[in-house]
């Protein structure tokens, strides 16, 4: 299953519960982590804010980021103005939409509100974990 990861729940991670979850779904390998280079800058400058010091949730990705571990990856995909309210949410679409992943997993009100594009579903991390559990 192929997923883009909010900048929300990738930083919330950090803090365990259930973004947490959603992050160990692609360390296990059950999801294939899509990025683009916009996304992957907006992690690193959020991140950035916050003092994790080396913790283990951080070395552990940083190393699947180098090793590209479960990672697909598109340089600049083309946006669309589909969220006008807040355009800077329109890179996790564009990145959803270049690497035809199945779902963008947010806890951001303007893109939770479009439920989907086309045929990519806009999840809550719950929500994520919920679809998981009922395929088992």
């Amino acid at each position: 299953m192929r997923a883009v990861i909010d900048t929300n729940v990738f930083v919330s991670s950090f803090f365990g519960g259930i973004p947490f979850k959603v992050i160990e779904l692609w360390f296990s390998g059950k999801m294939t982590l899509c990025v683009s280079k916009p996304v992957l800058k907006e992690y690193f400058d959020v991140l950035k804010r916050f003092e994790f010091g080396d913790g283990p949730l951080l070395y552990r990705l940083m190393s699947a980021f180098e090793k590209s571990f479960n990672l697909l990856f598109v340089n600049n995909p083309a946006e669309q103005l589909w969220i006008k309210e807040d355009p800077a949410d329109n890179k996790f679409i564009a990145c959803a939409v270049a690497l035809k992943a199945e779902y963008i997993i947010s806890g951001d009100a303007h893109l939770r509100k479009m439920k989907n594009i086309g045929k990519i579903k806009i999840v809550s991390p719950a929500e994520m974990i919920a679809i998981l559990e009922a395929q088992r």
